[in-house]
């Protein structure tokens, strides 16, 4: 005790805090076993310094930032395709560097033409008023729904790539019901939905089954039961159970309006399957944040083997996700026939499972990331046939900006470099102190 008395005596100020510091690196790290917590031990008792800039820095940094900053660089380049191909751009291009001014002006006048087109096709139009929001919210539903049953199977480290085929299976048994079973109205309408799920969930749960139990990949499983799944509906369509009586096309019957979803607007196609939407999205953002089911999920995603670890069932948690993944594109499927078509077609599903995927990657595979990623394709889809009447764009051109879209996203690094976002270097902690500060500090502390 004298002798730890007599070397306090000696150190100076500095070395005391240094050691200190060491000892409270050791004590953070349980002796260089552990990382360093991200809040330091001689700060866990309140301090908030650098708070205020560091939530600006998050804002600035976060995930929904760069995607944002993602859709902006993929319309500007989108809108350098579309000036490529405009006339007056070409000639101003003949005498560039005589008057150059008159090729930047045509080459403005071309983009912003087309966008102001593609605006009044899904946001507002001055003739129409808000009648292509509403139709940008009648496209936008089966997206949302799809996106968010592949975003929750990304939570939990699954691809689930199969939601194309899953909005198919969904279909064809809703509209079975919906024109085959002639029930009361409110409780036909309950039938059709329970059924497309059912649907959707064992179509998705497959995968989880085979997943779990054999090891089989999830995307090569999906893949080839989005192939199922569509020879299937081709094949139920020209069967006499399915297709419309006195009609050679393979389409069927039109559902009974008691198997419908109300119209919420008269006039427009917006249907009570958005509302569906939202509602989900608020549920899979409760099941995710707030359940203990969803913790289970996050862990499994994040570490599958320290989740087994920890006491989580990882095969069922594959399983349950993967079926409840399908259960939620399955309502993409259910508002297609039930809402939007009201007949079951062999295009049903058009691309809506696979422009899903990009809407969760989109929205980072947060729950109201996806659902703000599906407004926005489906302002895409119901904008580009105006943009394409108004100013001859071909419609193709949205196809090339949602996959610029995809491209930035999946490289966020590059986005940061463009806009010089990337985070301050900061000095690294040393994961242990030496013995000798450790032996100091336990004596100074007697």
């Amino acid at each position: 005790m004298t002798t730890n008395d007599e070397s306090n005596k000696d150190r100076t100020p500095e070395e005391s805090t240094s050691e200190v510091r060491a000892a409270d690196v050791s004590l953070d790290t349980a002796g260089g076993m552990l990382e360093p917590s991200i809040v330091p031990v001689s700060s866990q008792s309140g301090d908030t310094g650098h708070q205020q800039g560091s939530v600006v820095r998050r804002i600035v940094m976060g995930n929904g930032f760069v995607s944002v900053l993602a859709v902006i660089v993929a319309l500007f380049l989108g809108g350098l395709l579309i000036a490529s191909t405009d006339a007056q751009v070409a000639k101003t291009a003949g005498y560039l560097f005589a008057r150059p001014t008159d090729f930047l002006s045509a080459l403005w006048a071309a983009m912003t033409e087309s966008y102001v087109a593609l605006f009044q096709g899904s946001v507002f139009n001055p003739r129409q008023g808000l009648a292509p929001l509403l139709e940008t919210m009648t496209v936008a539903t089966p997206l949302i729904c799809a996106g968010l049953g592949v975003a929750l199977a990304f939570r939990a480290g699954l691809f689930n790539i199969g939601a194309q085929g899953q909005i198919i299976i969904s279909a064809t048994l809703a509209a079975y019901v919906g024109f085959a079973w002639h029930l009361p109205f409110g409780l036909h309408l309950l039938v059709v939905i329970i059924m497309g799920v059912l649907g959707g969930a064992v179509w998705g749960g497959i995968v989880g089954v085979l997943k779990a139990r054999t090891g089989a990949h999830e995307v090569i499983v999906t893949i080839m039961l989005n192939y199922v799944a569509l020879f299937l509906l081709d094949f139920l369509l020209n069967t006499a159970a399915f297709r419309r009586p006195g009609d050679s096309s393979p389409i069927s019957p039109r559902l009974d309006e008691s198997a419908t979803f109300p119209v919420l607007i008269p006039g427009s196609r917006l249907h009570m399957g958005f509302l569906v939407a939202i509602a989900l999205t608020f549920g899979v953002w409760w099941l995710l944040n707030r359940s203990t089911i969803g913790f289970e999920f996050r862990a499994v995603g994040a570490n599958p083997v320290a989740a087994r670890t920890a006491g989580v069932k990882v095969s069922r948690a594959t399983i349950l996700v993967m079926a409840m993944a399908g259960a939620l594109a399955a309502f993409g499927g259910i508002a297609q026939v039930a809402g939007t078509e009201k007949v079951l077609t062999g295009g049903v599903a058009a691309q809506i499972g696979f422009d899903a995927i990009t809407v969760a990657l989109l929205g980072r595979s947060t729950p109201w990331g996806t659902f703000f990623a599906g407004l926005l394709f489906g302002a895409f889809r119901a904008g580009a046939v105006q943009m394409q009447i108004q100013t001859g764009t071909p419609i193709d051109i949205v196809l090339v900006v949602q996959s610029l879209i995809v491209l930035f996203i999946a490289a966020p690094p590059l986005i940061k470099s463009i806009f010089r976002l990337e985070p301050k270097k900061k000095k690294k902690t040393p994961k242990a102190a030496p013995k000798a500060a450790l032996v100091n500090a336990s004596g100074g502390a007697k």
